[in-house]
C-alpha cells in the first residue's frame, strides 16, 4: 500500500497545485455503518469536526448510505469502506480523492469552507478516471450540478 500511495502523490504533485509529501495517511477499510457513524459524529453540535467530508457513490453523501471514503484530518487516516479492493479506476480514484484531502491537511492548506476544500479532491478524481476513458458521473453518478453544490461555498 505504502508503494501505492507513493505513486499517488507524485502524480497528485505532478498533476495539480499539491505539494508532494511522503508523510502517508494510515489506511483503514471499515464497514460503511461505522463511516456513517463518525460523519454523523463529525457534523453534530460541538464536534471538533475533525472528519473531512464524505465520498459518496451519488451527489448526497450527506445521508451516508452511499459512503465510500472519509478522511480524518487530526488522526491523519483514510477510511475506506470494508469492500473496497482497488482493482478498478473507479476504487483508486476515491484512494485519490482522500490523498487529496490528506496532502491539503498536512501543507495546512486552508479554504473558504469545507465544499472549497473538495473542488481539487474531484479535479483529481475526474483526472485520475480520464486517464482510464472514465468519469464521474458514470462511475458515481455525480453530474455537474451535484459537484457544483459540492464544491462551491454556498452558505
Amino acid at each position: 500500500m505504502q508503494t501505492l500511495l507513493t505513486a499517488i502523490v507524485t502524480w497528485l504533485s505532478f498533476n495539480s497545485a499539491l505539494p508532494a509529501t511522503y508523510d502517508h495517511p494510515r489506511i483503514e477499510r471499515v464497514p460503511q455503518a461505522q463511516m456513517i457513524a463518525m460523519r454523523l459524529h463529525a457534523e453534530s453540535p460541538g464536534s471538533p469536526g475533525s472528519v473531512a467530508n464524505g465520498l459518496g457513490q451519488t451527489g448526497d453523501s450527506g445521508s451516508g448510505h452511499d459512503l465510500v471514503a472519509l478522511y480524518d484530518n487530526r488522526s491523519r487516516t483514510i477510511y475506506l469502506r470494508e469492500d473496497w479492493t482497488g482493482a478498478t479506476p473507479a476504487e483508486l480514484s476515491v484512494l485519490v480523492h482522500e490523498m487529496v484531502h490528506h496532502l491539503q491537511n498536512v501543507a495546512a492548506l486552508k479554504y473558504d469552507c469545507a465544499e472549497a476544500r473538495e473542488k481539487p479532491a474531484y479535479d483529481a478524481q475526474k483526472k485520475w478516471l480520464a486517464l482510464f476513458g472514465r468519469n464521474l458521473e458514470k462511475e458515481f453518478t455525480l453530474d455537474a450540478f451535484t459537484l457544483l453544490l459540492r464544491t462551491n461555498c454556498m452558505r
